[in-house]
């Protein structure tokens, strides 16, 4: 596994929007790269970035400032400016001889970013077996009060990797509730222990996921590498993470099933769900019944994990050794770089 450099003062972190491009008027997204900038990062926006438009760009585009990102030596570090749609389409224009080059080199540099980047993400991992980091966005960290979630975040793309501890207390407060606050701060208005159906887990291995809104779109296209992923690092069995953003639950197990049956799952440890932001079923059908009719009682599944799109949530290392630890409702994530 290839780790790229971790950030250090005087750094320049390159802003690219492979899905949504950020809103003009949107002044949180600016107190977000001030607080980058009070860490001793420079920031470079490329032109894309505030367009306001989903996609931001054409996926040519997209590509493109990607890829001269990732060529020019002046820039250590690339982070997505949001989520959105559509960035799949930008997986034909990635360019392989750049990545190759800077591979060769010694010369990558860290992709950050979480939900729909998810697609760009798993396929750095999975293909060219460069680590990648889901679970903030450029504009994450525009909190006057900086939670712990995002100061793991700012400490892991530093190099210093904490031992991350589940929060007991999330925000489920709606868009309507978040504006009135007038702060960007999180509400936490809802007490949720982490679940482990199949009983106690301890868990440990290569790690890869994302947002399984967009995973399950990607598996089964040319881009899809998860099995040479998996039989690279079976020695050390994966623990696969899935953040669902708006899947149906009967969607989830759908999509699963097509893991499963595809044999994604051949080697897997155990298995991660953080908690759904926009739950549904047309069968009433839970979410946990969902994930249990698709993946089984023999392997450790933990679910409402502090993952994804439900404020707070940890970040993510594709391509590390994690080991989830998880029992009476709490649960902790340590990552190992080898």
């Amino acid at each position: 596994m290839i780790y790229p450099k971790f950030l250090k003062e005087g750094d320049t972190i390159g802003i690219v929007a492979l899905s949504s491009g950020i809103n003009m008027e949107d002044t949180s997204f600016d107190v977000s790269l001030e607080h980058l900038k009070e860490e001793g990062y420079n920031i470079e926006e490329m032109p894309s970035t505030r367009t306001g438009e989903t996609p931001s760009a054409s996926a040519h585009t997209r590509a493109l400032e990607f890829n001269k990102l990732m060529s020019r030596e002046d820039i250590d570090f690339i982070y997505t400016a949001a989520g959105g749609d559509f960035l799949i389409e930008v997986l034909p224009y990635i360019d392989d001889k750049i990545l190759q080059e800077k591979i060769i080199n010694g010369q990558l540099k860290w992709f950050v970013g979480y939900s729909d980047p998810t697609t760009l993400l798993y396929y750095l991992t999975t293909k060219y077996d460069i680590a990648t980091i889901y679970g903030t966005n450029a504009g994450s960290f525009a909190q006057r009060h900086m939670h712990i979630s995002l100061k793991n975040a700012l400490s892991i793309i530093k190099g210093n990797i904490p031992l991350q501890e589940s929060f007991g207390v999330c925000q489920r407060a709606s868009y309507e509730e978040i504006e009135k606050s007038g702060t960007n701060d999180y509400i936490l208005n809802s007490y949720e222990e982490w679940k482990t159906p199949n009983g106690n887990v301890d868990i440990e291995g290569r790690l890869i996921g994302g947002c399984i809104d967009c995973l399950g779109v990607l598996l089964g296209t040319k881009f899809d590498y998860t099995h040479m992923f998996i039989e690279k690092y079976k020695e050390d069995g994966i623990v696969w993470y899935f953040d669902n953003f708006a899947l149906k639950s009967e969607e989830l197990y759908y999509t699963l099933w097509k893991m499963r049956e595809a044999n994604c799952f051949k080697y897997a440890k155990g298995f991660v769900f953080g908690r759904t932001k926009y739950e549904g079923t047309s069968v009433n059908l839970s979410y946990e019944d969902a994930v249990r009719r698709a993946l089984g009682n023999e392997l450790p599944i933990i679910m409402e994990a502090d993952i994804g799109h439900v404020k707070p949530t940890f970040s993510l290392i594709n391509g590390s050794i994690a080991h989830f630890v998880s029992s009476n409702g709490k649960g902790t994530l340590e990552m190992k770089l080898r």
